[in-house]
């Protein structure tokens, strides 16, 4: 069984797409990119600001489905650029407990609306 899950406290989907995706029990969020929801712009403060803000737009959107960021198993991180792995490092080792999800981080040309940094997570209930 497939649901489709949104939430209005996470920028909404900019394409064909949705924010997540329930599969069973597998929680898939698409990837989020460091807007904020209200203002629908990229927060200021560079790559570790947006990577925060990120974050804060994956927890909401776990949050709507009942999931937390201790489900989270996997990780894909997208940089602009390579150079902004340890800041953008610094700030995701803090949204963890010490229990780190398996992760993967490449560069890629270019990301949507320019962004520094998307996250995309997979969840499945402890």
């Amino acid at each position: 069984m497939k649901k489709i899950i949104s939430t209005t406290q996470a920028p909404a989907a900019i394409g064909p797409y949705s924010q997540a995706v329930l599969a069973g029990n597998i929680f898939f969020v698409s990837g989020q990119l460091g807007i904020d929801p209200v203002t629908n712009a990229f927060v200021e403060g560079g790559v570790q600001a947006q990577t925060l803000q990120a974050f804060n737009n994956i927890k909401a959107i776990l949050s709507e489905a009942g999931y937390t960021m201790r489900d989270i198993v996997k990780t894909t991180v997208f940089l602009a650029d390579m150079a902004d792995f340890a800041a953008m490092n610094e700030v995701y080792a803090a949204r963890f407990d010490g229990n780190f999800p398996a992760r993967s981080a490449v560069a890629v040309k270019t990301l949507p609306k320019n962004g520094l940094v998307e996250i995309e997570v997979i969840a499945i209930p402890n």
